[in-house]
């Protein structure tokens, strides 16, 4: 086997101690060298996880000084890709140095907190991969669910789409682990937990629709519905495809009642899809049937850091992690954002 990708874990809060650092751990393909976060608590606290499973790291952080900064990090030659997953204003500053000093990225969605951000910043990435080779890839762990892509494969087999309904109800509360970081307290991006973790819902229903029923318009509603949850909590959207075929999209992260539903329906039957199970009814009324998908409950992160590995080996990047497919998961989110800001104002989409 040849030898394991030098890697770095940039940022140190929750989502890369419990989910990036046993992904790299248990991937082959890499090995980590250093990691960086600014703080040097979260720095050690990440260091500290790796020795745990017996790989010892360097430690840098925005605390110990230029010789152990972010910039000092990147110049080293042992280092090939970073894995980045910090807060969402911050990440495309930290994904452009690391491309500008030749390192592969992998980062967290979203790709950046509104599409004008998320724009310059693939322009930046294409201007300067022609000179370092550096490849951009965005981490979407719901394209590594298999439940998503199974369920899509079943809906091409009956027949054309005829609607969609998404309803997401949950509530973030204050005593959330996700909710007690200041920058999604008090979150300086649209949508707040709507955007952060609605990227997620985005990127599964595209992947459902599949590119033949991409959506071309939305029509939304939003309104804050928990004072803790600024700036909007509640998204109520009508989404028309290319096509002409009408959805709706419903979001509430400050709701007492709980429900993930994804649902397809098509002209010879629908699809209830989700990460690890996924329900097929075929044919309409008496004469249908009904199959019962299982799938082992898996994040997902394990799979998108192999993907990312086997793509920097190959020298082809991996088509579940183009900037490009990010961008299109943040602008219907940011769409329907919109319109709801504008009093439902007709939105049209460019990135599908």
């Amino acid at each position: 086997m040849a030898t394991p990708l030098g890697i770095a874990l940039i940022g140190g809060g929750i989502f890369m101690k419990e989910q990036h650092v046993p992904a790299a751990i248990a991937c082959p393909l890499v090995s980590v060298k250093a990691v960086w976060s600014r703080s040097l608590k979260s720095a050690e606290e990440t260091a500290n996880a790796l020795a745990d499973a017996g790989t010892t790291v360097e430690i840098y952080s925005t605390e110990s000084g230029p010789d152990k900064s972010y910039d000092a990090l990147l110049k080293r030659t042992d280092i090939s890709g970073v894995i980045l997953a910090l807060p969402i204003v911050d990440q495309p500053n930290y994904i452009e140095k690391a491309l500008a000093a030749g390192k592969h990225v992998l980062a967290e969605k979203p790709i950046a907190k509104n599409l004008d951000t998320a724009i310059k910043l693939i322009e930046y990435y294409k201007k300067v991969s022609t000179e370092t080779k550096a490849t951009l890839s965005i981490a979407e762990n719901f394209r590594y669910q298999k439940g998503w892509a199974y369920a899509a494969e079943e809906i091409k087999k009956l027949g054309r789409v005829t609607g969609f309904v998404v309803k997401l109800h949950s509530m973030m509360q204050t005593s959330n682990k996700y909710y007690n970081t200041s920058w999604r307290t008090t979150p300086q991006y649209q949508g707040g937990f709507l955007l952060d973790g609605g990227v997620h819902y985005t990127a599964a229903l595209r992947k459902l629709l599949g590119e033949e029923n991409a959506v071309a318009s939305v029509i939304a509603m939003t309104s804050l519905v928990m004072s803790h949850l600024p700036p909007k909590d509640t998204i109520n959207a009508v989404l028309q495809t290319k096509s002409g075929v009408l959805g709706s999209y419903i979001h509430c992260a400050g709701s007492t009642m709980t429900s993930f539903d994804f649902h397809v329906t098509c002209e010879d039957g629908y699809v209830q899809a989700g990460s690890d199970r996924v329900i097929t009814v075929r044919g309409i009324g008496a004469e249908a049937k009904t199959e019962e998908k299982i799938f082992e409950k898996r994040n997902g992160v394990l799979e998108e850091v192999q993907a990312w590995a086997e793509a920097i080996i190959s020298g082809t990047p991996h088509p579940e992690q183009t900037p490009e497919l990010a961008l299109g998961d943040l602008e219907l989110l940011e769409k329907m954002l919109t319109s709801g800001d504008q009093d439902g104002a007709k939105q049209k989409l460019e990135y599908q």
